[in-house]
């Protein structure tokens, strides 16, 4: 008995042995294969998490291209700037440390110390944008818990209001507003980077791991402004519009061979530099945006119709007689009786009646198609924001004393971006160019709108506008043989045309024997007591034309002393 029991207790302890061994095997198995599952299967997922709790991605900054102009100044850099940004939290324990870091940022110690209070929940609060570096370094050097930088970048315009209505402007985070800026923003534009980084239990980065996407700069423009042109145009223009008290002005300059814009300047202007003066009133670029009735500028095309009608030449006598005449229920005037004129004397005298009688000879249609032709009416196809049409209202819709009026530049409007652009057709023999505000490498294709011989029978007339008897005597330029177009526009008004206020234009090119350049001056609304175009626009055409063809060394075609004359007191009209 006493053996059975002897061995039954040795079989339940051998049993009881081998069951923890069991146990134990089975908990060995099961955690090797939770290792296995650990490091092999689940690995990706594990290590996601974990980096999650150490690991950021942080963002690389990068800087918007350059704008240059045409021999590589800058007009448009940006420029390392810092952001400081607190972190409540963690600035919180240390808020007797505010006044040092209000003190760098000349900022109100107790109001930074209220905010970082409100927000003690959070985790981010931002204290001032756009500081420089050397203040950043003045931050860091601090080193105050909870207290960060950032680098962000803020552009600059070396050139400041001169440039400002092409070139537009960005906001504080960088983001194109307008002008070139907002035009060609998916060239300047660059693409932020990203890395992933460890950062410790304060933010701080502790180590830079891996590059996720490499930040890539935006790309250079090169515009074809000339910075030396823009100055010159900024400064006559200016002084031009505070001599004459006028509400404000604009001047274009185009290259007349290839549609390249070289300067195109606005008053009032805005400095792009300083935010806190950047109105709306004040940042359209008028010259491309505004419009305005061209009075007798278009003159010219009109007579450039009655010439490819083959019903006119040059020498083709009208008679002007009284020097008033009715059409419809509405009665022309011209500013003298003129009697007989032939064509180029109805351009030197700006006679309203000579142009309306050739107008009408060859008819609406004519002269609507040649005014399309110009672009007129329709915008130049710039991309520039808030690019203008202009207003030409289609033949069909003109009533009897209409062909008149738009014969010599009123019931249409145009920017001075397209009358530039037409008055470049007449300088180029007759070819219309695309207009360009970029630098171009290779030549453009124009359209031919009128023929070469006569484009230079206008050139010829035009130059009579400059010379004794003419009304632009003040746009003569020394040496050089000047062909352009007085404008005298009453200023239209809801339900008609104000008495007392106007729009003084002066278009033109030069050298008028082989032209270079075109330009448009208007003055708008000037207010010393003269308005017409040759005695308001007219020196600002020659002031700015003189400069430029000297700058860009285009021969003199008029050395002889006798094409200049002396200029009366009470100067041209038009």
């Amino acid at each position: 008995m006493i053996n059975l029991r002897e061995r039954f207790g040795g079989l339940c302890s051998n049993w009881r042995f081998g069951l923890v061994i069991f146990a134990f095997f089975l908990l060995a198995n099961v955690m090797l294969w939770r290792a296995v599952y650990l490091k092999i299967t689940a690995r990706e997922f594990l290590e996601h998490q974990g980096g999650m709790r150490y690991e950021r991605v942080q963002e690389i900054s990068t800087h918007r291209g350059q704008i240059l102009d045409r021999n590589g100044e800058p007009l448009a850099v940006s420029t390392p700037m810092e952001t400081v940004w607190v972190n409540p939290r963690e600035l919180l324990p240390a808020l007797d440390r505010v006044p040092e870091l209000a003190h760098v940022l000349g900022l109100d110690a107790n109001k930074l110390r209220s905010q970082v209070q409100k927000k003690a929940d959070k985790q981010f609060m931002n204290v001032k944008r756009q500081i420089t570096p050397e203040e950043g370094g003045q931050i860091k050097s601090l080193r105050i818990p909870g207290v960060y930088t950032q680098r962000e970048y803020r552009r600059f315009y070396p050139s400041g209001e001169v440039m400002a209505h092409v070139l537009g402007f960005t906001n504080v985070d960088d983001e194109a507003q307008e002008g070139v800026e907002r035009t060609y923003d998916h060239w300047l534009k660059g693409e932020p980077g990203a890395r992933r980084v460890i950062k410790d239990l304060h933010g701080g980065v502790v180590e830079a791991r891996e590059l996720i996407r490499e930040a890539k700069p935006g790309h250079d423009l090169v515009l074809a402004l000339d910075r030396r042109l823009q100055y010159l145009a900024y400064r006559e223009l200016k002084a031009a519009v505070q001599v004459n008290k006028a509400k404000g002005g604009t001047a274009v300059l185009m290259d007349v061979r290839t549609g390249e814009i070289l300067a195109m300047v606005n008053q009032p202007s805005f400095n792009p530099n300083d935010r806190a003066s950047i109105r709306p009133d004040l940042t359209r670029n008028r010259a491309v945006i505004d419009t305005f009735e061209p009075g007798s500028t278009m003159k010219p095309f009109s007579v450039a119709v009655g010439l490819e009608s083959g019903k006119f030449h040059p020498e083709t006598p009208i008679d002007t007689h009284p020097g008033y005449m009715k059409v419809d229920r509405f009665t022309i005037r011209d500013h003298h009786n003129y009697g007989l004129l032939d064509v180029t004397g109805v351009i030197r005298k700006s006679s309203n009646i000579g142009v309306t009688k050739i107008a009408m000879a060859v008819g609406p249609e004519s002269l609507w198609h040649f005014y399309d032709s110009l672009g007129l009416g329709r915008a130049p196809g710039t991309g520039f924001p808030g690019e203008s049409s202009g207003r030409l209202r289609h033949y069909r819709d003109w009533n009897g004393s209409d062909i008149a009026t738009h014969a010599y530049g009123y019931g249409m409007s145009v920017t001075a971006l397209q009358l530039v652009r037409a008055y470049g057709a007449i300088a180029h023999d007759g070819v219309l160019m695309p207009v360009s505000f970029l630098k171009l490498d290779q030549h453009q294709e124009g359209k031919r709108v009128m023929d070469s011989l006569v484009a230079t029978s206008i050139r010829t007339m035009m130059e009579e506008v400059v010379k004794t008897g003419g009304t632009g005597t003040r746009a003569q330029v020394a040496g050089y043989r000047v062909a352009g177009k007085t404008g005298t526009a009453h200023k239209s008004l809801a339900g008609g045309y104000a008495e007392d206020k106007y729009v003084a234009v002066f278009a033109g090119m030069a050298p008028a024997s082989n032209p270079r350049l075109a330009l448009v001056v208007m003055i708008d609304e000037p207010g010393s007591g003269m308005y017409y175009g040759g005695q308001v626009a007219g020196p600002v055409f020659s002031g700015i034309m003189e400069e430029a063809l000297r700058m860009l060394n285009v021969p003199p075609d008029a050395l002889a002393p006798a094409t200049m004359v002396s200029v009366p007191a009470s100067g041209g009209r038009g």
